[in-house]
């Protein structure tokens, strides 16, 4: 980060977050890995304090499509399972209509070469729990990357066919933004 005192906003036209959730359970060959992408959402970065404060819309998140050993499936989901797994998340597992918000908020940032460590809190379900990353350069942006596990912000995971088919209770959330110059 360089120009102290600057202010810098991102939201989902410049900047991208993405979450992966994982399959598990005895019909987990059925099933599928997910790549979904938070549609709503702004992050703030004050430079001269170091203060980085993002809210998330929890009901915007959609489904990009299934994954596969860490690659896009080329063969895409069908529109009515895609709504399936969106009307899930938003109603069973996420409970939108009473959290309908996600939010971090910083409380420290600390430079380690050209990467960040970024420590704050992060409030989902209405828990707030301490989180740290490490924000890495990639091709002229910062990516983060951090796994969450549902738990501990009181989300079961989601099951279904009498817990024959389960999302495993950690998700993997990457958020990437352009390099300040």
């Amino acid at each position: 980060m360089s120009n102290l005192g600057a202010s810098l906003h991102f939201d989902a036209s410049s900047a991208e977050c993405v979450v992966y959730t994982y399959a598990e359970g005895l019909l987990s060959a059925f099933a599928h890995d997910l790549k979904l992408r938070v549609e709503r959402f702004t992050l703030d970065v004050d430079e001269a304090t170091g203060v980085i404060e993002g809210r998330f819309d929890a009901s915007s998140l959609r489904v990009l499509g299934a994954i596969h050993a860490g690659a896009d499936e080329p063969k895409p989901l069908s529109e009515r399972d895609r709504q399936e797994i969106e009307r899930a998340m938003v109603r069973d597992v996420l409970a939108t209509d009473r959290h309908p918000g996600i939010r971090f908020l910083s409380s420290r940032v600390t430079l380690l070469g050209n990467d960040l460590r970024i420590e704050g809190v992060l409030t989902i379900h209405g828990e707030t729990r301490p989180i740290a990353t490490i924000a890495r350069q990639a091709c002229g942006r910062l990516v983060a990357e951090t796994v969450i596990h549902k738990p501990d912000f009181g989300i079961a995971p989601y099951s279904a066919l009498l817990g024959a088919l389960r999302v495993k209770p950690d998700v993997r959330v990457r958020l990437t933004v352009p390099r300040p110059g």
